[in-house]
């Protein structure tokens, strides 16, 4: 592969502290546009890479953006604001920064420039019982962080030069983690509240390790020409299950586990379907971390944490 010059905005949040720093061990020049709200760490290793530019700066800076976007081959915007909680607490930010920012970037960037986009699978919402969602299935978001999301898709595939990863629940540790995403959640309560209650256990969804979505971006380097213009799914096909079958899968590496489901009460988060991963799988990708696997690692890592900071709210 040769060397890129890659520009990848929100680069020090929970996918980026994993991704970077493997462009960087590829031999591509990185540059990360990032506030870096919480002066940690996550990319400090980094530093030791010629290659490796931090910006601290605005994703929705159209100065800022359009300066940076002049020397970049790749583009991987992953400034978002994550989650349908978050993005309810915040609703002009979400707006402004998981779509006004991406439609702002695609009208800049030249049609040489390869766009690599993650989304989320929540944007299929409340899927029919049994039956796969697909990526010709019709999206249908449910929140307004699924609704951003599928508009930042839309602007990036109608343009002709990208390619969209609708991501599954991500799993697993990183330098910036996050707890609040459900496997990692449902993990960390194992391990240091050893109970939890579970409201609508028998929503589904489908779940994806944090170091198989950085395969698939490096994989749609090597594979840009035949893969743009397109969505994949990405997530394990091994790994569509409902919270209760999550919590079961748990249990077996944390025995002591007790999880209930509760009679009464909702789930905020009302996303419920089966996906098909079958699209990437197509193209060559292929996992390596099982939801096994992953929780292993979790339960490692969690060893080592014992506080609440590593949430996006």
């Amino acid at each position: 592969m040769d060397k890129l010059n890659i520009l990848v905005t929100g680069g020090a949040g929970y996918i980026g502290s994993v991704l970077v720093p493997r462009l960087l061990e590829a031999g591509h020049a990185v540059t990360v546009l990032d506030l870096f709200p919480r002066g940690d760490t996550s990319l400090a290793a980094c530093c030791s890479y010629d290659g490796f530019v931090p910006v601290k700066g605005d994703a929705r800076n159209e100065v800022l953006v359009k300066s940076l976007l002049a020397k970049a081959d790749v583009i991987i915007p992953l400034a978002a604001l994550v989650g349908a909680p978050l993005c309810k607490q915040d609703p002009l930010s979400a707006q402004t920064v998981n779509s006004d920012a991406i439609r702002m970037l695609v009208k800049q960037a030249n049609v040489s420039q390869r766009i690599i986009y993650p989304t989320t699978n929540s944007g299929y919402g409340i899927g029919d019982k049994n039956q796969f969602c697909t990526e010709e299935t019709p999206l249908n978001p449910i929140s307004l962080y699924g609704t951003t999301k599928v508009e930042a898709e839309k602007a990036i595939l109608d343009s002709g030069n990208g390619i969209s990863f609708r991501l599954a629940t991500v799993f697993g540790m990183a330098p910036r983690m996050r707890l609040d995403l459900l496997v990692n959640d449902l993990t960390w309560r194992a391990v240091t509240d050893r109970a939890v209650i579970i409201f609508e256990g028998h929503f589904r969804r489908n779940y994806i390790h944090i170091r198989d979505v950085v395969k698939a971006f490096l994989h749609s380097l090597d594979h840009y020409d035949e893969m743009r213009g397109q969505a994949y799914n990405l997530g394990l096909s091994s790994a569509n299950l409902s919270k209760l079958q999550l919590c079961a899968k748990i249990k077996e590496h944390v025995p002591h586990f007790v999880f209930l489901e509760a009679p009464i009460g909702e789930d905020m988060d009302k996303r419920d379907y089966v996906v098909s991963n079958a699209k990437i799988e197509a193209t060559g990708w292929t996992p390596d971390w099982s939801l096994d696997k992953g929780i292993k690692e979790l339960i490692c890592g969690y060893t080592m944490l014992r506080n609440g900071i590593y949430s996006n709210i």
